[in-house]
């Protein structure tokens, strides 16, 4: 599996210059590829309607929020869009890729695999940023 030279550069433009809100990746022809870039004013429901309901997909998600400390913060989610519905050889595929396709974009915080919708929500979205933001008491 290999990964178009196009899904790093629009990583790091997300990353770095935040020209996107989230990046929707295929495999297509044993090829990673973009296929949707959502602008910085999509919603997250935006984001989940761009989703294929029997396909799967990687994405990545520049998520904003507001801390308990009411503290703005930004994490990059990696999501691996697995629904139930989808083919079996197409489960197998996005998942043995997952992992090198991900140590490629330096700079992913929060990673999240999702089957249905429900797993990927904006409640467990919000949950698994602000986890990272707990501190301590000792």
């Amino acid at each position: 599996m290999t990964m178009h030279d196009e899904c790093k550069l629009k990583f790091v433009e997300l990353k770095a210059k935040r020209n996107y809100r989230f990046i929707i990746f295929k495999i297509e022809d044993q090829e990673v590829v973009v296929e949707k870039l959502g602008s910085p004013d999509e919603t997250y429901e935006d984001f989940t309607e761009s989703l294929p309901a029997n396909e799967c997909r990687y994405v990545v998600y520049d998520f904003d929020f507001i801390t308990d400390e009411n503290c703005q913060k930004s994490k990059i989610f990696f999501i691996a869009w697995s629904p139930d519905t989808s083919k079996v050889r197409s489960k197998m595929v996005y998942a043995s890729s997952k992992d090198k396709f991900k140590r490629e974009l330096d700079g992913i915080q929060v990673e999240l695999q999702a089957t249905d919708p429900s797993e990927m929500s904006l409640h467990i979205i919000k949950e698994r940023a602000l986890k990272l933001f707990v501190i301590s008491p000792f």
